[in-house]
């Protein structure tokens, strides 16, 4: 066939252009079967690719693609701090891929996997959990290698970076119980984002061993939107404590029940999830869950090295220590 491309190829394979390309390229990564079937269509099409392209191809310096929601987040830019500190060390390339809501997430993994990255760092702890599913099966399917960095999902066995944040929330509410609290609310957000129901479980399941009630309250990260569920919150409902899945949204909780006429902590306890710049910032400071998001960056970053190296891996589950940073709040 005149003129034939990777993407003819591709298509009529039924793969991705990233496995054709490896295929050409690498070969031992692809599994026999699905290899067989490329250099099948390969002949059948006669495909001849183009020399130079495949020349400077072989030539480029290995890439990590990072996929994430939005780069402006406190959280997000230390993970990249810890990310990016490692690829340096490694002289690796490093491509940012956005995901916001309003986009298609099979389209924008598409466009991912076409640019033939050599592997994958999932970042985007605002995917709900079904569409996780899907971006673990599209990249897997992709044969590219893929750590989730502080996010988690369990559907399937993934390499994966985070704290146990099951644990971790379970802790945090059994000591606002300690302390007597009993109308404890758990902040989180409307949209089920795959992160945020670990951290909901552990709220739910401290609740249950001491006989309370779990008290889960959805609302929104946007400022403009949660002030005004939180001033109808307070004039509606018994509360005398609140964790909020992100430290932004603990501190316009306080904000707003300081408004409202209510002291913290005295009145309500307020605590967050993250321990961002939002903790310190926040008057009264904010008591975290301290998440070391720097070191999951970095810690992530090492073990894709070694999935994209082919070098041995003991364990992909890795689990960092967290701990309590109490406050004024």
């Amino acid at each position: 066939m005149a003129n034939t491309t990777i993407y003819d190829v591709a298509g009529a394979a039924k793969v991705s252009l990233a496995t054709v390309s490896r295929v050409m390229n690498n070969p031992e990564k692809v599994n026999p079967e699905t290899r067989e079937k490329v250099l099948k269509v390969i002949k059948e099409l006669g495909y001849r690719p183009n020399a130079i392209a495949r020349g400077l191809a072989s030539r480029k310096s290995t890439t990590v693609g990072i996929v994430m929601a939005d780069v402006s987040r406190a959280a997000t830019s230390q993970l990249l701090g810890g990310i990016i500190d490692i690829a340096k060390k490694y002289d690796y390339a490093v491509k940012l891929f956005t995901m916001d809501a309003t986009e298609d997430v099979r389209d924008v993994m598409r466009k991912v996997v076409a640019e033939q990255v050599d592997g994958i760092l999932l970042l985007n702890d605002e995917l709900e959990y079904d569409d996780m599913g899907m971006v673990v099966d599209m990249i897997q399917d992709a044969q590219i290698p893929l750590v989730l960095c502080n996010t988690i999902y369990t559907e399937k066995d993934v390499p994966t970076v985070a704290i146990d944040y099951v644990q971790a929330t379970y802790d945090l509410t059994k000591g606002l119980i300690a302390e007597g609290k009993k109308h404890i609310y758990f902040a989180s957000t409307v949209h089920k984002y795959s992160i945020n129901r670990f951290k909901a479980e552990g709220y739910s399941k401290a609740m249950q061993d001491a006989g309370l009630e779990p008290l889960i309250f959805r609302t929104s990260g946007d400022v403009a939107v949660n002030t005004l569920h939180f001033q109808e919150f307070l004039k509606n409902n018994t509360i005398d404590a609140l964790i909020g899945v992100r430290d932004s949204i603990a501190v316009s909780f306080i904000n707003c029940a300081i408004k409202a006429g209510f002291r913290v902590p005295e009145d309500i306890k307020v605590v967050g999830l993250q321990n961002t710049k939002y903790a310190v910032l926040s008057r009264p400071t904010l008591t975290c869950i301290d998440t070391p998001v720097y070191d999951i960056g970095a810690v992530s970053m090492r073990l894709l090295t070694k999935y994209m190296s082919h070098e041995d891996v003991i364990d992909n589950k890795v689990f960092l220590p967290y701990s309590i940073v109490k406050r004024e709040s």
